[in-house]
């Protein structure tokens, strides 16, 4: 086996997930540069790695169903290689069954070879036996038929029942095991979406405009995203519709001053750049100086020269800086409202990071609001969909500082209908709305 066998690589790129907790986006992004798989092998490693992210939980289930070991007590290696397998057994309609079974049993000799024969008799029952699997039963434990079918923690499942109900939450965890979309906003510095999408029609490149955000492109052709017409020249950068609306709803004019928090890696500085007309100030900040450089090259990228970054820790006060005119805070959350994208975060979380995390945006929050103008705006948001992390956190914050008022963005904004709560509030759902779960509430400082 060789670094050219795509089912190879994915085995040590999800091995280095399990160990390291390495993203899995870094790790391909680095290993498909190495330009050693080539064609269809590329789309293969990628969908492979996502793959057995996405359904991890599922194949689980499915090696305690066919194996006589649980998967708990089988050595990583091994369990990565059936997990791999039964994802190819039970997700790919267009490989084989014997290709799905014996590359999982080469790969066993390759890394356990003790381990081929029991690799190779866990698969050939699976697929004798498919049809006969004892899922929970969906009267009895919804929580657990949903957890197991979609392949998400259980707890999760949980809190999506009692925000949703069972039908809704079911919804939803179909939606976020699935693939997500690939969504792009046009630089309106340099272009305008109607033009854009005039050239990726001519490219060949199948597209069409976001619902709600009004600048951008949802792109339904399989390509990469450098391949597309006017990456170099700036044309566009890749931003979820959820993300865009978000800076959106901060309504940034030309000429202020802003203050962009958790800025890296630069979709939403960016954007409230773009919306400014590239006139005024957006300060963005990071824990991060490495990461800041990516705000500073996305910035120039797209010809954007309003942007200041500085590196320093949200939770501290801020100083030497006048009054900011608005400010978006963009929270370090748990990341639920995009575990399509990176699967790998939802079995790393537990409930308890979740007052972890709370904490840590509640410092934030505390920490920034001094420094708006009275009458400015102030937009928290989180790629979240937990309540502790989104409205607990907001409530909290307003409970304590009597000189802010939540602001309600039904009124604000009246042509986004049914993406409010009845109190104000953003919330995206991806099985609702077709784009990542995101929250946002806006603040005005009196």
């Amino acid at each position: 086996m060789t670094r050219s066998n795509p089912r190879r690589t994915a085995l040590d790129i999800l091995l280095r997930v399990e160990r390291d907790r390495a993203f899995a986006e870094q790790l391909l992004d680095r290993e498909l540069s190495l330009g050693t798989l080539t064609g269809p092998d590329r789309g293969l490693l990628t969908e492979l790695v996502y793959g057995v992210l996405r359904r991890q939980g599922t194949l689980d289930f499915l090696v305690d169903a066919f194996a006589a070991s649980r998967s708990g007590k089988l050595e990583r290696a091994i369990l990565v290689i059936l997990r791999l397998g039964l994802y190819q057994l039970f997700f790919l309609d267009r490989i084989p069954t014997s290709a799905a079974v014996n590359e999982s049993v080469n790969l066993a000799k390759a890394v356990a070879p003790r381990a081929a024969g029991f690799v190779n008799a866990v698969l050939r029952r699976a697929d004798r036996e498919r049809d006969s699997l004892p899922w929970p039963d969906r009267g009895a434990d919804p929580a657990a038929y949903i957890a197991v079918r979609h392949s998400h923690p259980r707890w999760l499942v949980e809190q999506w029942i009692e925000q949703l109900g069972i039908p809704e939450a079911e919804e939803l965890a179909v939606a976020m095991a699935e693939q997500a979309p690939l969504t792009i906003r046009v630089n309106t510095l340099k272009t305008t979406r109607e033009a854009f999408m005039e050239e990726l029609a001519a490219a060949g490149i199948t597209a069409e405009p976001t619902v709600w955000a009004p600048h951008g492109v949802r792109i339904l052709s399989r390509t990469a995203v450098t391949t597309l017409p006017g990456f170099a020249e700036g044309l566009f950068t890749v931003q979820d519709e959820s993300s865009q609306l978000a800076a959106f709803f901060l309504d940034p004019q030309p000429g202020e001053r802003i203050l962009d928090v958790c800025a890296a890696p630069g979709g939403k500085a960016t954007y409230l750049a773009q919306l400014m007309e590239n006139r005024g100030e957006v300060l963005a900040c990071d824990i991060s100086a490495k990461k800041l450089r990516l705000v500073a090259e996305a910035a120039a990228r797209l010809g954007i020269g309003i942007i200041r970054t500085m590196a320093g820790d949200a939770t501290k006060p801020g100083a030497g800086e006048p009054p900011f005119d608005r400010i978006l805070l963009d929270a370090p959350c748990s990341g639920f409202g995009v575990i399509r994208r990176n699967p790998e975060g939802k079995w790393w979380k537990t409930p308890d990071d979740l007052a972890r995390l709370a904490a840590t945006q509640r410092n934030i929050l505390a920490a920034v609001a001094p420094r708006l103008r009275p009458g400015g705006v102030l937009l928290y948001s989180t790629c979240s969909t937990m309540v502790a992390e989104d409205e607990d956190v907001v409530d909290d914050f307003l409970s304590r500082h009597e000189d802010f008022v939540l602001e309600d963005l039904n009124a604000i904004s009246p042509d986004f209908p049914g993406q409010f709560t009845g109190r104000g509030h953003f919330r995206s759902w991806p099985h609702r709305h077709g784009m990542d779960g995101f929250f946002a509430a806006r603040i005005r400082k009196l």
